[in-house]
C-alpha cells in the first residue's frame, strides 16, 4: 500500500475515534445509506431485462414449459393469462431448445393427427382426421395475431360428385375470442376471411363468416367499410401509389426550395377491373407467289366421261378394256376412221381446284391491374428566403420563370400525361409561422422525444449519485480527514499565567501571519519586476536612470 494512502486512513481512523458515539453512528449510517442508494442504482440499471416467451398457454403446457426451464437452469416469470417471461438475451435460444422438445403442444391439434395413422383405417376417418387437422392449423394461424386470445374454425366441406350440377361450394365459420378492451378493423377481418379462403380448396369468400365471442357478426363489415368495392389490398395499394408520388415530387424540389418548404398531394384513379380479350383477324390475300397450297384436287374426263373407274367395284368394272377391233369392209357412206358402232373422235376435259391458306390471327390479352388512368397533383412551395445587405432574412415569392420550372420538373417527376386527364397545380405561397429548423436539432429533438423515459431514468440516476458524493461523502471524508481542533478549557479554569501565554501565542500567531503576507507581498513584486524588465526593458531603464539621477541630485 502506499505511504500517501496509508496516511490518509490513518488520518480517517484517528478522526473518527475523535468522534462523539453518536457522531460515530450518524457516519456510518450515512455511509451505509450512500453504498446501498449507489449498489441499488447499478443493480437497477444492470438489472436482466425480461422477454415474453410464450403467452396465452394452458396449465397443462405451461406446467411441462416451467418443469424443462427448471432443468435447463433458466430463471423465469410467470404471469397472469398464462405468460411465462426469461431473460431477453435468451428467448429465442430457448423457444428453438422447447421447439425440438415438443412444446408447447397447445390445446388445438393440428397434423399432428396425421402422424399416427392406425393401419386399416377407413377412408371417412381419414377425411374427418383431415378436416380436423386442417380446422386446428387454421385455428393456430389466427391465434398467433395480437388481437386474437382463442379461436375456432369449423369447415363443412360437402362430398365431391361427378355430376357437375350437383357440385357445392365449401363453407367456413370462425369464432374469435378476442383480448380484453381490443378491436379487430375491417382489414383486419378481410384478412382472416381471405386466410381462411385460400387454406380451402373451392371455398369463396362470401362463404366465410367470422363471429366474436359476443355472437357479434364481424365480416359483414368488410363490405361496409368499402363502398366501392375495393378490398384492402387494393386500397393499400392505391395509397402506395399516391405516396410514391408525394415522395417523388418533394423529392425532387426539396433541394430547390429546401426541407419542409414544400408540401405535396397526389390523387390517382386506379382501374382494377380485370379485363380479357380475345380477337381474330384476317389479312388480305397474299401475293401468289407467296402464297401456301392447302389442298388441291383435279378431275379428268373423256368424251364428256370420267377417266376415273366408275361403276360398281369388282373385278369386271377395275380391268382394264380389251384390245380395240375395227372390221376389214366398211359400210358404203361410213367415213373412215369411224367405228362400226357409230361412236365419235375420243375428247378429253380436265378440272383442276387448289385451296390456298389464308392469313389469320388470333390474339389473347388481358389487361394489367391496377392501371393509372388519371392522377391529380397539388403542390405548395412556400416563399424563398432572401438575405438582403443589412443580413436580415427575409421571405420572397418566385419569379414566374423560377414557377416554370418547378412546374416543369414536377410534371417529369410525376410522369404527367395530359391526354390520360392529368391536372397539376403549383401555387408558390407563404406557410403560417414557417420556421427552418437545424437538421441537428430536429434529429435530437427527435431522439428525445422518442427515449425520454430511458434519458429521465440514466438523468435521475446521474443526480443521486453526484449528491451522494458531493453532499455526503466528500463533506464526510473533509470532516474526517480535518486535523483535531485544541481543546478549549473554560476561562474561569484558566490561571493568569496561561491566559498570558494563550495571549503571547496568538500575537506571535499574528505577526508570523503578517510576516508570511509581507513575505508573499514581497516575492509578488519582485516576480513583477522581473516580467517587466523581461517585456520592457526601455521602460525599466527609464525607471534605474531616474533613480540615479535622484540620488546624484
Amino acid at each position: 500500500m502506499p505511504e500517501a494512502l496509508r496516511q490518509l486512513f490513518a488520518a480517517i481512523q484517528q478522526r473518527f475515534n475523535s468522534l462523539q458515539k453518536n457522531q460515530q453512528i450518524a457516519v456510518m449510517i450515512g455511509i451505509a445509506t450512500a453504498v446501498a442508494l449507489i449498489v441499488g442504482a447499478v443493480l437497477w440499471t444492470s438489472s436482466t431485462p425480461y422477454k415474453i416467451l410464450f403467452s396465452n398457454l394452458s396449465d397443462k403446457d405451461g406446467g411441462a414449459i416451467t418443469q424443462a426451464l427448471q432443468q435447463m437452469n433458466v430463471q423465469y416469470k410467470l404471469e397472469s393469462g398464462g405468460v411465462i417471461s426469461v431473460p431477453a438475451e435468451q428467448v429465442y435460444d430457448i423457444r428453438l431448445r422447447l421447439a425440438s422438445q415438443g412444446l408447447p403442444k397447445g390445446g388445438t391439434v393440428g397434423f399432428e393427427l396425421m402422424d399416427n395413422q392406425k393401419l386399416g383405417v377407413s377412408q371417412f376417418s381419414e377425411q374427418v382426421n383431415y378436416q380436423r387437422s386442417v380446422e386446428g392449423e387454421l385455428a393456430k394461424s389466427i391465434e398467433s395475431l395480437a388481437s386474437v386470445e382463442a379461436a375456432r374454425v369449423h369447415l363443412a366441406i360437402p362430398r365431391t360428385t361427378v355430376f357437375l350440377r350437383e357440385q357445392q361450394k365449401p363453407s367456413a365459420s370462425v369464432i374469435l375470442t378476442l383480448h380484453a378492451g381490443r378491436v379487430l378493423d375491417g382489414g383486419q377481418i378481410a384478412g382472416i376471411v381471405h386466410l381462411v379462403s385460400s387454406s380451402v380448396p373451392d371455398l369463396p369468400v362470401k362463404n366465410v363468416t367470422v363471429v366474436d365471442q359476443n355472437g357479434n357478426l364481424l365480416s359483414s363489415s368488410i363490405d361496409a367499410n368499402n363502398p366501392g368495392g375495393l378490398d384492402p389490398r387494393q386500397l393499400n395499394y392505391l395509397r402506395n401509389v399516391e405516396h410514391g408520388y408525394v415522395k417523388r415530387i418533394e423529392a425532387i424540389l426539396e433541394p430547390i426550395a429546401g426541407k419542409d418548404n414544400v408540401k405535396a398531394e397526389v390523387t390517382a384513379l386506379l382501374d382494377f377491373a380485370e379485363t380479357e380479350q380475345t380477337s381474330e383477324s384476317y389479312r388480305p390475300n397474299s401475293p401468289p407467289e407467296k402464297q401456301a397450297i392447302r389442298s388441291q384436287q383435279s378431275q379428268e374426263s373423256i368424251n364428256g366421261e370420267d377417266k376415273n373407274a366408275a361403276g360398281v367395284p369388282g373385278a369386271f368394272s377395275n380391268q382394264p378394256p380389251g384390245n380395240a377391233t375395227a372390221p376389214i369392209t366398211q359400210p358404203p357412206g361410213q367415213r373412215a376412221g369411224a367405228t362400226a358402232t357409230g361412236t365419235t373422235p375420243a375428247s378429253s376435259h380436265k378440272e383442276v381446284t387448289t385451296n390456298y391458306e389464308v392469313d389469320k390471327t388470333v390474339q389473347h390479352t388481358k389487361q394489367p391491374v391496377g392501371t393509372i388512368k388519371r392522377l391529380s397533383a397539388a403542390v405548395v412551395v412556400n416563399y424563398k428566403p432572401v438575405v438582403d445587405k443589412d443580413g436580415k432574412s427575409s421571405f420572397k415569392a418566385y419569379t414566374p420563370q423560377e414557377l416554370a420550372q418547378i412546374n416543369n420538373l414536377v410534371k417529369e417527376a410525376m410522369g404527367y400525361n395530359q391526354p390520360r386527364g392529368d391536372t397539376l397545380n403549383v401555387v408558390n405561397a407563404p406557410f403560417a409561422g414557417a420556421t427552418e429548423p437545424s437538421g441537428t436539432v430536429d434529429k435530437l429533438l427527435a431522439n428525445a422525444s422518442a427515449n425520454w423515459q430511458q434519458i429521465f431514468k440514466n438523468v435521475l440516476i446521474a443526480l443521486v449519485i453526484l449528491y451522494l458524493l458531493f453532499g455526503v461523502i466528500r463533506p464526510a471524508i473533509r470532516y474526517m480527514t480535518a486535523p483535531p481542533e485544541p481543546e478549549k478549557m473554560p476561562e474561569e479554569e484558566l490561571s493568569a499565567g496561561q491566559r498570558a501565554e494563550m495571549e503571547a501565542g496568538d500575537a506571535t500567531r499574528m505577526q508570523e501571519e503578517e510576516a508570511a503576507q509581507a513575505l508573499a507581498s514581497y516575492a509578488d513584486n519582485l516576480q513583477a519586476a522581473k516580467d517587466l524588465a523581461k517585456n520592457d526593458p526601455r521602460m525599466v531603464a527609464g525607471v534605474v536612470k531616474a533613480w540615479i539621477s535622484k540620488e546624484d541630485e
